[in-house]
């Protein structure tokens, strides 16, 4: 039996984002959508917009090609360049995410915080 589009589809977003070391909260936040419709995407439960499809390209670095599986994986020259934080844990990115949601008084709670511990290397 042959792979629904949308199973192909969310096959390859997974193969990009684990080869990317993104989490699916990661994807979801660069592409504008909530958690939880991005896990359905990868799950191959839903198809995305035409808009959402082409940040989803971009994001993970894959041709819309490689994203429907009509061709091998290949570099993708038009893609941008990844955002600064791909080298980042995941711990340091959920962290951040849950920091922009802080008011003023408790990220200045979290900076005194984080300024007792030691820096790394």
């Amino acid at each position: 039996m042959e792979k629904t589009l949308a199973s192909r589809l969310g096959g390859a977003a997974r193969v990009a984002r684990t080869r990317l070391n993104l989490t699916q909260a990661d994807v979801a936040e660069r592409i504008g959508i909530a958690s939880e419709v991005y896990g359905r995407l990868e799950r191959g439960h839903m198809l995305p917009s035409i808009q959402t499809f082409r940040r989803l390209c971009v994001v993970l670095s894959i041709s819309a090609d490689e994203a429907l599986g009509l061709k091998p994986s290949q570099d993708v020259k038009w893609a941008a360049e990844p955002p600064s934080d791909y080298g980042e844990s995941a711990e340091l990115r959920r962290l951040l995410r849950r920091a922009k949601q802080l008011d003023r008084g408790s990220i200045r709670i979290l900076s005194v915080l984080a300024a007792q511990f030691k820096p790394r290397g």
